[in-house]
């Protein structure tokens, strides 16, 4: 048993992201029947929707499961109050400041864990005293690092300066990757963008579709000066790249944005004008897949790879 999953009380190392209009209950509850830790993502629900999605969780899974909270959203405080009311007890947050919610999560017994992207962010979230991190690297999809670290780079960066559980994230589609996250410091994996598109998503079929043709370079990070997000190259993304390269300040870059670009990509699959999150992974995926055939191939791959090293240097 590993430090991740003796701390979530999991079969296996795989952590499901948070992802907003991805992530209801019921791909949160497949992952955990399968072995992983699910996770709800409550970026795109209001109040009322997420204890009615952390509710069928509960009906749909007795595996150990937990709410993603991005702290950017304007229902964070509220969503941290139903989490606590309704006897979650674990807790993802990220996309702002882990000195926020950790001490009141803490003392309601949640175990607290904060998404970073950089090694200032990491050893803020450890003086916070949350119970393990995630490092998400460049090549991840959604909101992401202004410094641009991959995963790579990023994670023995964070291993060095702290002995907390590590997570790590951003590109991370299969066995082999999730070895060399391993031999670089990390105690798990966190997939995102594989399970965006998985069987179980509530994203719109427009987007699992658009997600499963992407090639390398579909993907950019775009609206830095605002809040970086990696998203799929289309009409949108052009308005916003044109719009940047014309030196458009913050506030342009808001109108620009407006409401629902998100919910209208992923959850409606407007595939012209929706912001359409996703990570660099989408250009390995081809086939639909359930929740449980990514873990089971994940753990298949994962124990080949290590033969396959183990083989390799024998004398």
């Amino acid at each position: 048993m590993n430090p991740i999953t003796k701390l979530f009380n999991i079969d296996f190392p795989i952590i499901q992201g948070g992802m907003v209009w991805c992530s209801g209950y019921k791909l949160a509850s497949a992952v955990s029947n399968a072995g992983g830790l699910g996770l709800i993502g409550s970026g795109s629900m209001t109040p009322q929707l997420l204890e009615e999605h952390i509710t069928k969780c509960f009906a749909t899974t007795q595996k150990p499961f937990g709410v993603n909270v991005p702290l950017l959203y304007p229902h964070a405080e509220e969503h941290i109050h139903t989490i606590i009311r309704t006897g979650v007890k674990i807790v993802f947050t990220s996309a702002g400041n882990p000195n926020t919610f950790t001490s009141l999560l803490k003392e309601n017994g949640i175990t607290v864990v904060h998404v970073i992207a950089n090694s200032k962010f990491a050893l803020k979230a450890e003086k916070a005293g949350v119970d393990a991190i995630v490092a998400e690297g460049f090549e991840a999809g959604g909101h992401n690092g202004r410094e641009e670290t991959t995963t790579l780079c990023l994670l023995p960066i964070i291993r060095k300066i702290t002995q907390l559980p590590l997570i790590a994230a951003g590109g991370i589609f299969d066995g082999k990757s999730w070895l060399a996250a391993e031999i670089l410091g990390a105690d798990a994996i966190q997939i995102g963008t594989r399970f965006a598109a998985c069987k179980e998503s509530s994203a719109h079929d427009n987007f699992k579709h658009a997600v499963r043709n992407a090639m390398e370079g579909s993907t950019q990070l775009s609206l830095k000066k605002l809040t970086p997000v990696r998203m799929l190259k289309n009409a949108f993304y052009e308005e916003v790249a044109k719009a940047e390269s014309m030196g458009a300040n913050i506030e342009s870059l808001k109108l620009l944005l407006g409401k629902g670009r998100s919910k209208k990509g992923i959850f409606e699959g407007n595939l012209t004008e929706g912001e359409m999150e996703i990570g660099q992974a989408a250009a390995l995926l081809s086939r639909e897949e359930s929740a449980s055939d990514i873990i089971e191939d994940l753990i298949a791959g994962h124990e080949a790879a290590k033969r396959k090293v183990a083989a390799s240097t024998k004398p």
